[in-house]
């Protein structure tokens, strides 16, 4: 009897006594996923079982951020803990050229996370850890792959960002493989193909602690997913709603890969052990690109991937894990700056010197509905690029309920933008007037930031050559192209839209720089609608000293758009200004502009 108490006493002195095992960690980013595509988020369109599951198993975060509107500069912002800028990474590798009719020159990249950034990787092997690499790098080429960067083996990870194929065999056209993809088997699918790599990976090192990052290049374009899945959504079109069935079809093979994940880990008896984050690395797409029709919409966010709005960088942010909150979510806005130190700071490490995110640890293993007692955070994005989405370069600051953006092609204070989130989510009143003490003392601080980190600046484009001649010798002037000076109006992006949008003030106004290369008379055409009940407003489009005057017919809606000719501008070569100004606005809006034309005709007599 005592030899038996004995021995039992020895056996729980001796476990006791046995050291903590560190809790695996694998890191989940999907590619473009927007802040309200899943259903846990508010999306009734997609269907996504297991990452609803996956946040009624951990904490969700409402107002989480990634570091950038596009890919690599998030994607080293999530591994690093810093902010990109630090980096010069400021664009999505290797960038795009300028183009002429770009105002401002984009400040050189470098050509991928430089060697001297620290990534989780590399604070993790030390201590242990087996670290692998699954999907999207984006990172950087030769010299600058996983490998490079502290990861132990890489499987999919190159310098693209768009994978070579989704379907097998997983080449482009000019038969190049994706590292570790060489053999495939018949109809494989990338995102399942990318999930069978993480089991196997799961199951040969479930004995000792691993870091695994699962980059999905799902759902980036182009839209591919398995016939049978897009034949389970509807077809049926929804302007400005998620509709989309090719992508849906794409987040359910997502889904399942989370699933198949979580069940490998069951299998392998560490699922108790381990901790899964889940984001995405910017906001939705919801412009076209290419002619398959919208991604997603991130509605009621305004527009998406690309945009310093709250649609391009507002991202999904699960954690779940040992010691995490389970079924709670957070209202603290975070960034994916913040995953590296919050994963060091759930297994007690202290994060490195010098990390711009912050630990929120604290905020994971509150019970649930309990409030944080968090100080106001401040967080800022730079980025010193015209997007592919059409998005201006410009830069951005949110703090506390405020957040001001400025445009670097007009950086004066009066050309910004100051939104109330806490009143505003989708950022459609402009306070910049009302509240002009915040917008300036978001504006300093600001400049103090991108100045700390030594924010790389963009310059003058010398090949800038705006609204140029088309083959016809017409002058194609698009909504898109509008410099837009007040409060209200806007580009509205969205392909239903693809207008000059909430005109609701007379005072605010669209302008078009062009160049003319033969002198003569150029018809004016514009592309416009007008909501019931909102014609006769009276506007004046302004060359020079010219200056003809319309009055806006009424087309039954706002986005009904009709040609109408208003008159005839003697131009002579040289570069122009065609401004748009309103007289009056008799109806709730001025109209919506989509495109102005300026079409060579013979000189009148």
């Amino acid at each position: 009897m005592l030899q038996s108490a004995m021995v039992l006493w020895a056996a729980l002195l001796a476990q006791n006594s046995a050291p903590t095992a560190k809790p695996n960690i694998i890191l989940i980013v999907a590619d473009d996923l927007g802040a309200r595509d899943l259903g846990f988020l508010g999306s009734s369109f997609h269907k996504t079982p297991a990452l609803d599951q996956l946040a009624k198993d951990g904490t969700w975060f409402k107002q989480a951020y990634s570091a950038c509107p596009v890919c690599s500069p998030s994607r080293a912002a999530i591994l690093t803990g810093r902010h990109p800028a630090r980096f010069g990474l400021t664009d999505w590798l290797p960038g795009r050229a300028d183009l002429p009719q770009q105002k401002l020159a984009r400040p050189p990249l470098p050509p991928g996370l430089p060697l001297e950034a620290v990534t989780l990787a590399e604070m993790l092997a030390p201590k242990g850890y087996t670290t692998g690499h699954i999907g999207k790098w984006h990172l950087g080429g030769d010299g600058l792959l996983p490998t490079d960067q502290g990861f132990q083996t890489n499987v999919a990870g190159d310098a693209t960002g768009t994978p070579r194929s989704y379907m097998a065999p997983f080449r482009d056209r000019q038969g190049n493989s994706m590292p570790g993809l060489e053999q495939s088997q018949p109809k494989e699918y990338l995102t399942d193909r990318l999930t069978t790599e993480a089991e196997k990976f799961i199951e040969k090192n479930r004995e000792k602690p691993f870091f695994l990052y699962l980059a999905h290049y799902a759902p980036h374009t182009p839209i591919v997913a398995k016939k049978e899945l897009v034949e389970k959504f509807n077809a049926a079109r929804r302007p400005g709603a998620q509709d989309n069935p090719v992508y849906a079809a794409m987040l359910a093979s997502l889904d399942e890969s989370i699933a198949r994940v979580r069940s490998a880990l069951k299998k392998s008896g560490i699922d108790e052990r381990t901790t899964i984050v889940f984001t995405s690395d910017n906001g939705g797409l919801c412009t076209l690109e290419g002619m398959q029709r919208p991604a997603t919409t991130n509605a009621p966010l305004r527009d998406g991937k690309g945009w310093l709005y709250e649609g391009g960088i507002r991202v999904p942010l699960v954690i779940a894990g040992p010691g995490i909150a389970k079924g709670a979510s957070n209202d603290s806005p975070v960034s994916g700056m913040d995953i590296t130190p919050t994963l060091l700071g759930l297994m007690g490490e202290k994060p490195p010197e010098g990390l711009d995110g912050a630990n929120l640890s604290n905020l994971l293993q509150l019970k649930k509905n309990e409030v944080p007692s968090e100080p106001e955070r401040t967080l800022w994005w730079h980025y010193p690029h015209y997007s592919n989405q059409m998005g201006r370069p410009g830069a951005a600051i949110r703090k506390g309920r405020w957040k001001y953006i400025t445009y670097f092609e007009k950086p004066s204070l009066e050309d910004g933008e100051l939104f109330d989130l806490q009143a505003d989510a989708g950022e459609n009143s402009n306070r910049i007037l009302s509240d002009r003490a915040t917008a300036e003392s978001l504006d300093k601080e600001l400049k103090n930031l991108q100045k700390s980190v030594e924010a790389r600046s963009m310059t003058a484009n010398p090949s800038y050559r705006p609204g140029s001649p088309n083959a016809k010798g017409e002058i194609v002037l698009p909504a898109k192209d509008a410099h837009v000076t007040g409060v209200q109006l806007r580009y509205e992006p969205l392909p239903h839209k693809n207008t000059l949008g909430f005109w609701v003030r007379k005072e605010d106004t669209a302008r078009w720089e062009f160049t003319i290369d033969k002198p003569g008379h150029y018809q004016l055409d514009i592309l416009q609608g007008c909501g019931k009940g909102s014609g006769n407003a009276e506007v004046a489009f302004v060359v020079g000293d010219q200056e003809l005057l319309w009055k806006v017919e009424d087309t039954g809606n706002f986005q009904n758009f009709v040609t109408r000719t208003p008159g005839k501008f003697k131009l002579e070569p040289g570069r122009h200004t065609l401004t748009v100004r309103p007289k009056t606005k008799p109806g709730v809006a001025v109209m919506d502009l989509r495109e102005v034309k300026l079409i060579p005709v013979l000189a009148a007599n």
